[in-house]
């Protein structure tokens, strides 16, 4: 975490909490009290800042909105946010910088083999249907809640190592709520652990955390899945009275938890990760979680680096500065001068602020476009910040291939917008057409498939 905050200080940015605790919770204040000191032990001591425990005033003073009926008091305690799908795009393309190939939309059917061992892979580019064979010296399976069934291709016979649980999040307005930070508490209902984080005008609340035996490529959300979620959050904000009518948006994703051979329940199974290899010398690496990515893929690449010298002698190379080297858009955490560059050019306030956060530095390239061309300054879909100017950025430098790549993964507006985005789709597929030679029907058809996809 410390180290995303400082490499990535646009997509990862500290986050204060407030932990309430209310009589008949399953955690009592000193047991609070002494989990709050073991999480700043983990830290060193070296977090935004160490916890602090509140009384039920102190609380109250944090978050006004909370429930005042049984509330014992609390601890305020700091993490960090990011913005997950731009910070694992960053690090992509950070990779490319260092002369890496990237391609996504790439799906693995097969492994190549020579005297049984895995020296490649037979791909299909999901775009146009084209099929390849990708050769390589090691092969690294980091294919997240998908990589058993990449091991399998390896040795079908191969044991799981997986035990996947999903996790279930809901938007809705933030002013239903109105809090002010981050809230961390018990759910009333199973005594799991929920979370409502700011984003915005918007306050995402999660997770759920269960077992799931789904396909990660066909996931689906249930309504008592939100409704526990809204259930869970009303007990905290009872003002609120949310419903599934308040619901913006909704997604789920698949932890990859390593198997748990001794039963157990799922918020205690292990988000440790392990680096494994296969009776072809492929190399998985499985299990953890997004903080501790960077370190992952830093043990997986020595293990390739072990095995390369063992198999050809090629000499180990000088250890890799990610823990120094910025992502692209962190290279500094004082973007004011990108601040006043873009109010120059007549961007709004809150258009600037939306490319800081998103871009860092990166907003400059975007400034410039718009310098050349002033339509692409104007914001896509109104109140939304976003601007013309990210999807052409978008295509160039951040491997948009889809409107929903733009819609979902880049900009946010599925999640952060009215309606899905879904007025503005015609829109984003007209710029995309300029730098990807669509005609009007492809525009057409681009723009359908993602009113379609919303539309679900």
């Amino acid at each position: 975490r410390r180290v995303l905050l400082r490499i990535a200080p646009h997509l990862v940015w500290p986050l204060p909490f407030v932990f309430p605790l209310h009589r008949g919770d399953r955690i009592s204040l000193w047991r609070l009290a002494a989990g709050m000191w073991l999480y700043d032990l983990l830290a060193m001591f070296r977090n935004v800042r160490t916890h602090r425990m509140l009384g039920k005033r102190g609380v109250l003073e944090a978050e006004p909105m909370l429930r005042e009926r049984g509330l014992l008091g609390g601890a305020r305690f700091y993490d960090a946010q990011c913005d997950d799908a731009r910070l694992v795009l960053a690090t992509a393309r950070s990779a490319m910088q260092h002369g890496a190939l990237v391609a996504n939309y790439t799906g693995v059917l097969a492994l190549e083999r020579t005297a049984g061992r895995v020296v490649g892979a037979q791909v299909e580019d999901r775009i146009i249907g084209r099929r390849a064979v990708i050769r390589a010296s090691v092969v690294i399976n980091a294919a997240g809640p998908w990589a058993d069934r990449i091991r399998n291709l390896e040795d079908a016979g191969a044991a799981p190592l997986l035990q996947p649980t999903k996790g279930v999040h809901i938007v809705v307005d933030r002013s239903r709520l109105d809090h002010r930070e981050g809230i961390i508490f018990t759910s009333p209902i199973d005594g799991r652990v929920i979370f409502i984080l700011p984003w915005g005008n918007l306050s995402y609340i999660g997770t759920t955390d269960t077992d799931c035996a789904e396909s990660p490529d066909q996931l689906t959300i249930s309504g008592d899945e939100m409704v526990y979620l809204l259930r869970s959050a009303n007990a905290r904000f009872p003002h609120a009275r949310l419903s599934l009518e308040d619901v913006r948006a909704s997604w789920a994703g698949l932890r990859p938890l390593l198997s748990d051979r001794n039963g157990g329940n799922t918020s205690s199974r292990s988000r440790e990760h392990a680096v494994v290899q296969g009776a072809g010398g492929m190399i998985s690496v499985v299990g953890g979680k997004l903080t501790t990515y960077r370190t992952m893929a830093r043990e997986a690449v020595d293990r390739a680096v072990r095995e390369l010298r063992f198999r050809d002698g090629r000499p180990r190379p000088g250890k890799a500065a990610t823990d120094e080297e910025p992502l692209p858009g962190g290279e500094t955490a004082d973007l004011s001068a990108f601040r006043e560059r873009g109010l120059e050019l007549g961007v709004t306030p809150e258009s600037v602020e939306h490319l800081l956060r998103h871009y860092g530095t990166e907003a400059a390239g975007i400034y410039n476009l718009g310098a050349g061309d002033r339509p692409l300054l104007r914001r896509l879909l109104p109140p939304h910040p976003a601007i013309e100017g990210e999807v052409i950025h978008a295509v160039r430098r951040e491997l948009a291939q889809t409107v929903e790549d733009i819609m979902v993964r880049r900009l946010h507006l599925y999640y952060e917008s009215l309606d899905h985005g879904i007025p503005a789709a015609r829109r984003v597929a007209e710029l995309m057409a300029r730098e990807r030679g669509w005609d009007a029907q492809r525009i057409e058809a681009e723009a359908a498939r993602y009113v379609e996809f919303a539309s679900r």
